[in-house]
């Protein structure tokens, strides 16, 4: 069922019904395979610089790749381009990416659960530009941790970097953009844009803003405007213009953005928490580890044998 939206009356400030799609994509930014670097997370980041850079529309790229993350959360890197090279026809390629999004994304907004579902039969190639130095630099930039001032830095480790912070961002707005009436073009160039600063700007957290004090807000413009340069004129005005909703929530993608803002922050070191908290009860009883097979009860009997767990 989809969420409601402010508009229909609902007075909650954002859609719980997306929580566990929400989380479960948070994992996007630690699954990464033999022979590509990064997680997918960061590569779908610069995927998506690459293709504004080439030419594509905003809101076309925004479904693109929500849509393509949506089929990754539980596929993984089988995607289509692993599907092909497999041998598979596009046909039965389709089939499978789609039998991924129907898996997660039962709570999103049926209109825009069709639009991603659609794209990921009807998809071509990406336009395709050289990624810019700022998205490339923003893969190799770590994100603080947390940081509080006149306190000590938690370092949980690994950390995420900048690019994967922004993709994910991006995707959320994206699959909440409907919750709000927001414009998912808009909140998606934002989301990707918002930490331009941080491609030059080391990130010391809200310690190191307070501590740049009175300098903070031109450290910030200046090291944005260098990443900006990078950009054509058509693009440079594009996201620029997105980037108006960053500073307030008085938008409907103003409020898209920071509600997807505030739940990757929050995720990001909830998924440290929940490892720490794992047990053996979930991981051989709800996860079945050791699940249903010609040799289960073999297993089980080695198991008992070793004591384990």
């Amino acid at each position: 069922m989809a969420p409601a939206s402010p508009a229909a009356g609902s007075p909650a400030a954002a859609p719980a019904p997306l929580r566990a799609l929400l989380v479960e994509l948070n994992d996007l930014k630690r699954v990464r395979s033999a022979g590509r670097r990064g997680s997918i997370a960061e590569r779908l980041f610069l995927q998506g610089w690459s293709a504004l850079v080439g030419g594509a529309d905003p809101e076309d790229l925004a479904l693109d790749i929500t849509a393509t993350a949506l089929a990754a959360a539980r596929l993984g890197d089988i995607d289509a381009a692993f599907l092909a090279a497999a041998g598979l026809s596009p046909d039965e390629a389709v089939g499978v990416l789609q039998a991924g999004f129907d898996d997660v994304a039962g709570n999103i907004d049926p209109g825009l659960a069709r639009r991603l579902r659609d794209r990921l039969a009807s998809r071509g190639e990406r336009p395709a530009g050289p990624v810019p130095g700022f998205a490339a630099m923003q893969a190799e930039q770590p994100r603080a941790g947390v940081t509080c001032p006149g306190r000590p830095r938690i370092v949980l480790e690994p950390p995420e970097n900048h690019a994967e912070h922004c993709l994910m961002v991006a995707v959320y707005g994206v699959v909440l953009s409907p919750f709000y009436g927001a414009d998912p073009g808009t909140v998606f160039v934002a989301a990707m844009a918002h930490h331009l600063h941080n491609a030059l700007m080391p990130d010391a957290g809200f310690t190191g803003e307070m501590l740049l004090g009175p300098h903070l807000d031109a450290v910030i413009a200046r090291t944005a405007a260098m990443a900006l340069a990078e950009l054509e004129p058509g693009l440079r005005a594009t996201v620029e213009s997105a980037r108006r909703i960053l500073p307030d929530d008085a938008t409907a993608e103003g409020r898209a953005f920071h509600a997807a803002d505030v739940v990757d922050r929050v995720l990001q070191i909830a998924q440290h928490l929940r490892a720490a908290s794992l047990t053996m009860d979930t991981v051989l009883g709800e996860m079945a580890l050791v699940h249903d097979g010609p040799v289960k009860g073999f297993h089980d009997r080695v198991l008992a044998a070793m004591h384990l767990p």
